[in-house]
């Protein structure tokens, strides 16, 4: 899991589903444009923006940015906003019968990793815990203080994987 100490401001709910599957922290949802129009939500978001700040995490098609965009114009100049930009990968997502209008994957449709990775370049600090099976299945659990010693940690446990099985 990774722990994040502001609150993600996400489009929908299979956004925040899908936050929450590796994201310890709070995760609130627009509604899509419905946030346009409700006045409570924009409230709630402009305290949080100047008291905790806000990490903005929208689609990367036209309809994210005018969220993300809205949501600029409605908090102050003052707030504490961090963006979080996805890359704009040409597919549909599993849930869905067809792609959307631009054909790009929205949050929801992006692996883990691709997410964890726009939060590096958001420079977002945060905390890893990794669960990882060792050779023999073994339930491994381990806290990380970055993406990078994750990833070399990860490789190195495979590659002891592959040495032990060399010797059984």
């Amino acid at each position: 899991m990774i722990k994040v100490s502001m609150p993600i401001i996400v489009e929908g709910k299979y956004d925040r589903i899908k936050l929450a599957q590796f994201i310890d922290g709070v995760i609130i949802e627009t509604s899509g444009f419905k946030v346009f129009k409700n006045k409570e939500l924009i409230d709630s978001l402009r305290n949080l923006s100047l008291t905790k700040g806000i990490i903005v995490l929208t689609d990367s098609d036209s309809s994210g940015f005018k969220i993300r965009n809205f949501l600029k114009s409605v908090l102050p100049q003052n707030a504490k906003i961090t963006d979080v930009y996805i890359p704009q990968i040409k597919g549909k997502e599993k849930r869905k019968i067809s792609s959307s209008s631009e054909g790009l994957l929205g949050v929801e449709g992006l692996d883990e990793d691709t997410i964890i990775s726009c939060f590096d370049r958001a420079k977002i600090t945060s905390s890893f815990k990794k669960n990882l099976r060792d050779g023999k299945g073994f339930l491994i659990s381990k806290n990380y203080s970055t993406k990078q010693e994750l990833y070399v940690s990860q490789k190195d446990l495979e590659y002891f994987n592959v040495q032990r099985r060399k010797t059984y």
